[in-house]
């Protein structure tokens, strides 16, 4: 009787030190575990591209062929610690990142404005969809010489190229995110006999929401892409990086040609963390979104 009062003893006395092992760390923990692999995550695939990178300039070019892929450490010194250098790209980028931005918002309130409008009645959503499938998926670079013949060749062209490259993702998003509504949310409005109006204030747009912000997204880096393109083509006035581009391109002005690069790619992935931020704060801890790391 005594040898099984100890055994039980024993296992009382062993079991918080189990259940911790169970329940694993702490939520403290957890999160800077997290934050540390959210961290170390990109930087170890930083690493791995500038080492793919030097591999290339050093083992698979001769020194004759190495202009094709200069080595990092010549970029840095060559493009971005030059100031003569440095100072174009950063001005032209400036433009580009304009031209990205207003076509971003125009695309940004023309997208949910149609959505919303498509939302409302079945027959506006079969007249307006296929039109905004065929904006999609016709190539932007078959177009943009009409754009120029009609609206000239200068920062109005420009926008309208990211309009038309971003305005799809954002009618797609935010009408799906409309008609996802959950129908038991939908009867209750009509229990208390809510109009239209404040079914969409209400309901449909704050429901929408995490769905808008996913296209304001994906519109974003399409923005980016869309001014760089419109850079390539539209050549009056100011230069943009897409300008830059080309003319590096043609000069063969390797170092420059990937410093510039490099500063347009980071410039988007600067848009999409923007929006991925606001997104967050915007929708707050309601949503199942803002439970990801």
């Amino acid at each position: 009787m005594s040898a099984d009062i100890t055994t039980i003893t024993r296992a009382e006395e062993a079991t918080p030190a189990e259940d911790f092992a169970k329940a694993g760390p702490p939520p403290g923990m957890r999160r800077r575990r997290v934050r540390a692999a959210t961290l170390l995550t990109p930087l170890g695939s930083l690493g791995a591209a500038i080492g793919a990178w030097y591999a290339v300039s050093y083992l698979l070019l001769s020194p004759a062929r190495r202009f094709l892929v200069p080595p990092p450490q010549q970029v840095l010194t060559v493009s971005f610690l030059d100031w003569t250098h440095l100072e174009p790209m950063l001005q032209a980028l400036w433009l580009t990142a304009q031209v990205a931005l207003v076509g971003l918002l125009i695309a940004s309130v023309l997208g949910v404005t149609v959505a919303v409008l498509m939302s409302r009645a079945r027959w506006l959503e079969r007249s307006l969809y296929p039109y905004a499938v065929i904006l999609q998926t016709v190539p932007i670079l078959a177009i943009v010489p009409l754009i120029g013949l009609w609206f000239g060749f200068g920062f109005t062209s420009r926008v309208i190229v990211c309009v038309l490259i971003a305005l799809f993702p954002m009618i797609a998003n935010t009408l799906f995110g409309i008609q996802s509504v959950d129908r038991a949310h939908h009867d209750l409005f009509t229990l208390q006999r809510a109009n239209r109006w404040d079914r969409l204030r209400k309901l449909e747009l704050p429901a929408a929401l995490p769905s808008v912000f996913t296209g304001l997204r994906t519109s974003s880096g399409l923005s980016v892409i869309g001014a760089i393109v419109g850079d390539m083509f539209f050549k009056q006035g100011e230069p943009g990086i897409g300008t830059l581009l080309d003319v590096y391109r043609s000069r063969l002005q390797s170092e420059d040609l990937f410093a510039a690069i490099i500063l347009a790619s980071l410039f988007g992935v600067a848009v999409f963390a923007l929006f991925t931020l606001v997104a967050r704060l915007a929708v707050g801890s309601w949503h199942a979104s803002a439970d990801r790391p």
